[in-house]
């Protein structure tokens, strides 16, 4: 899982990049907003924590745009703005969680895995041309046929389907899918989109699963 954190005080930042990344996460760094809402809108995060006071492009308005485009990805901010206004402007900027500062990293991290535990009961139906995959049901349609799918070959073909019509770059994939550090080799993601493509039977006429050679893969419809 990657994250972005947005925090022009240094200590704090690389306190957290180095907690983070000993908790497995793929963290990622800016000290001001103008870099942070261009990475951010990158789409390569999972979450972002953001500090509200951070100079040239704020928090708030990086949380703004940052939603409009990925409304389901989470956004905490991190900030020492902490009154009742403040904080339910935070909130109606789009931010899933606020937490005053200073706090304690083992809370962070709870409000963290929270953030990005898998809502109880989701039921998401995605398509892909004739694919169909439902999160519920734990079912793969192709033209209304079943596709027998192994747990990580629906997990990888549901993050593809999620992000139809994004470049999902290989070592977004591997921390995602397999939750591994980007360093892992990433040829193992090679095998497992092969094995989808025979399965869901792709033709040239039907390749939905396109490689971008030397970034990763993309889901589109032609």
């Amino acid at each position: 899982m990657r994250i972005l954190i947005v925090e022009d005080e240094v200590g704090i930042a690389k306190f957290l990049q180095q907690g983070l990344e000993e908790e497995s996460f793929a963290v990622d760094v800016a000290y001001e907003g103008k870099t942070g809402l261009q990475l951010a809108l990158s789409g390569e995060y999972d979450l972002l924590l953001l500090d509200w006071m951070v100079p040239g492009v704020s928090g708030i308005e990086i949380c703004q745009q940052f939603k409009a485009a990925f409304p389901a990805t989470p956004v905490i901010f991190l900030t020492a703005r902490d009154t009742v206004d403040e904080t339910v402007f935070g909130l109606q900027s789009g931010a899933n969680d606020y937490i005053k500062k200073p706090f304690h990293f083992a809370e962070l991290l709870e409000r963290i895995k929270v953030q990005l535990r898998p809502q109880t009961g989701e039921h998401a139906v995605f398509t892909l041309g004739h694919i169909t995959l439902d999160t519920g049901s734990h079912e793969v349609l192709k033209s209304g046929q079943a596709i027998n799918l192994t747990q990580k070959e629906f997990a990888l073909l549901e993050f593809l389907m999620r992000h139809k019509g994004q470049v999902c770059r290989r070592t977004r994939i591997i921390e995602s899918v397999w939750d591994i550090h980007f360093e892992y080799n990433t040829g193992v993601i090679d095998v497992y989109i092969n094995a989808l493509r025979k399965k869901l039977l792709l033709t040239d006429e039907e390749n939905y699963i396109q490689t971008v050679r030397g970034v990763g893969y993309i889901a589109k419809e032609l």
